[in-house]
């Protein structure tokens, strides 16, 4: 099977070009030298967009993190504020300003670009500090998708999860709008609309409403897309929970991968020379950049981390005969022809090297008793066994005081794969968790309970086992190394959300109308009207694509599921990903548990 590479009839070089344009127009505005000053997340997804050069052929001299306090020397006209609109930042700008040294000359201009929009409320912020005076330019620079692959896009708003469930805001989904509203704008408009969950409908009530008002936005573009499929992430809240047992998904829950970027522990990459014993042991995270650009990643990213051993020592071989090939090399043509290989041969070589270390260092924590207790335990959960007690291992973590995310998770599994918790059970639970991690992630245990994670079981009627029966959630007899079915994702669980996609495309929904009921949120389709002369005639054996938009965060075990939907022989059907953030369940939880300060005294 071939590596993954962006499906053949969508390439997202024209998003990234068309955010590469917006940012050269803004700058150009701000004529002469320029610093610019980084609100710190913002640094890893402009990187996906623009590189440094791109900012230096426009005057880009200098580069800071936004901190309180005076300003770093920078000898330049221009300093530029790159922030998202957030009041806490826009404190430490006034500090900044506030600081600047009046008397100098010749004066700075100060500038603002909120990603991805102005808001008013920072506006009146600044305007009360008594600053927003001091800014030339205040603009706003639309960053709603980002590239992250040739089939991946993502918003990067950490967010979108709580705002959406817990805080009933509705701005992440407004974004989700604006960025589809972009991607018709160059990719045409796309016919068909599905969906599942109440943000869901939100988003294409949104988007349907911004093309009445913008009748300009119908565009003669012969639509890429067929079918978009909004998916809410609190219609499927069990798959993030679960461990992803891909190469990638493991590699991020392992050491969390940051906008393509991975930092690793150094010991494993240190270069070993003859009789050293390793004195001198480099002290500095590995860093390395993930994505399809490099081959081997491409091909073993997305399959269960059992099939990756065989490849790399099949691809060891490989190399290591085209090493051995020199000696045979006789004529000058052909030693010409070996060096012009070399620098491929010698990437390949240095690639496999990397991901034998990362292999490694997986191996190491999967191979370990803790990391199959705790996965025996999900898997009995998604395969419905004992999920109506109090769970022996879940209290032996407690006891032993094992990171509370991982408790969490495996409780907060338990309660979604039994339709809710007897409530004894949850305030078992409770009692327990409070008691040994303290009484302030009381406000946490509260969060997950309004965003469905761990709640009581209402009804008394436990709904799981018909979905997952209905959905074939659980396949016991799981082929890790040549698949057959998305399972092998999390060997033997199936997510549910690519099940939805999947049936979705095959035979279609009205096959499960009973199970779409019982999972939360309306289901609905829409059609947007193409203008004549546009509509499709599909040729032979051409495949349909599909955009699917995960709306609170989407796991590489789903994305991997999708990739191989998109491979499959007789699938017919191409998947585009998009999602508001890529999490997995710890960043997840993370983002819904509250930091409390500590008291001050």
């Amino acid at each position: 099977m071939a590596a993954h590479l962006s499906s053949g009839r969508v390439n997202l070089t024209a998003l990234r070009e068309a955010g590469r344009r917006e940012l050269r127009e803004f700058l150009d505005k701000c004529a002469g030298s320029k610093a610019i000053v980084w609100d710190e997340y913002l640094t890893g997804p402009f990187g996906l967009i623009a590189q440094y050069s791109l900012l230096k052929e426009h005057e880009v001299e200098k580069m800071f993190t936004l901190k309180p306090g005076r300003l770093p020397p920078a000898d330049v006209k221009n300093v530029i504020f790159f922030v998202r609109p957030k009041l806490e930042l826009m404190d430490i700008i006034t500090d900044n300003v506030l600081r600047e040294d009046r008397g100098r000359s010749p004066q700075r201009d100060f500038h603002i670009l909120f990603v991805p929009r102005r808001s008013l409320l920072c506006e009146q912020w600044l305007k009360e500090q008594g600053v927003l005076g001091s800014f030339i330019h205040r603009e706003q620079y639309s960053l709603d998708l980002i590239p992250f692959d040739g089939d991946l896009l993502s918003m990067e708003s950490e967010s979108a999860f709580k705002e959406c469930y817990l805080e009933s805001d509705q701005t992440s989904l407004y974004h989700a709008a604006k960025g589809l509203m972009t991607l018709q704008a160059l990719y045409g408009t796309i016919p068909q609309i599905f969906g599942k969950g109440e943000c869901a409908r939100h988003v294409a009530n949104m988007m349907i409403r911004m093309k009445r008002e913008f009748p300009g936005s119908q565009n003669s573009i012969f639509p890429v897309f067929d079918t978009l499929l909004l998916l809410d992430r609190n219609v499927d809240l069990l798959t993030p929970l679960a461990t992803q047992l891909t190469y990638e998904g493991l590699i991020d829950e392992i050491y969390g991968i940051q906008n393509t970027y991975v930092k690793l522990p150094p010991e494993k990459f240190a270069p070993k020379k003859q009789g050293e014993g390793g004195k001198d042991l480099p002290t500095e995270p590995k860093k390395l950049q993930l994505n399809s650009a490099e081959e081997l990643y491409a091909e073993i990213r997305d399959k269960n981390f059992n099939a990756v051993g065989s490849v790399l020592s099949k691809k060891a071989k490989i190399i290591s005969a085209a090493f051995e090939e020199r000696h045979h090399a006789k004529t000058v043509g052909e030693i010409k022809q070996f060096v012009s290989q070399l620098p491929h041969m010698q990437a390949a070589r240095s690639s496999l090297a990397n991901h034998t270390s990362i292999a490694e260092l997986i191996k190491d924590i999967t191979t370990s008793e803790d990391f199959f207790d705790n996965l025996t335990v999900e898997q009995e959960f998604m395969s419905g066994i004992d999920t109506d007690k109090v769970n022996n291992y879940i209290e032996d973590c407690i006891a032993q005081k094992h990171p509370l995310i991982k408790i969490l998770r495996l409780v907060c599994l338990q309660s979604v794969c039994n339709s809710g918790l007897k409530q004894k059970v949850l305030d078992h639970y409770k009692r327990e968790i409070l008691q040994t991690y303290g009484y302030e992630h009381i406000l946490t245990l509260n969060n997950l309970e309004k965003a469905g994670l761990l709640k009581p079981q209402t009804s008394g009627r436990n709904n799981y086992p018909t979905i997952r029966k209905t959905l074939r959630l659980w396949m016991d007899d799981v082929n890790e190394q040549n698949p057959n079915d998305i399972s092998y994702v999390y060997s033997g669980y199936a997510p549910l959300s690519v099940r939805l996609a999947q049936l979705l495309a095959r035979p279609g929904w009205r096959s499960i109308e009973e199970v779409l009921k019982m999972l939360p949120g309306p289901h609905f389709e829409e059609r947007q009207q193409l203008p004549t002369g546009l509509q499709k005639k599909r040729q032979q054996g051409e495949n349909r694509v599909t955009l699917v938009f995960f709306l609170g965060g989407v796991t590489y075990a789903e994305i991997a599921a999708l990739r191989f939907l998109s491979q499959m022989e007789d699938g017919g059907t191409e998947y585009v990903i998009a999602t508001t953030k890529l999490i997995n369940g710890t960043t997840w939880i993370k983002s819904l548990m509250e930091k409390l300060e500590p008291a001050p005294f």
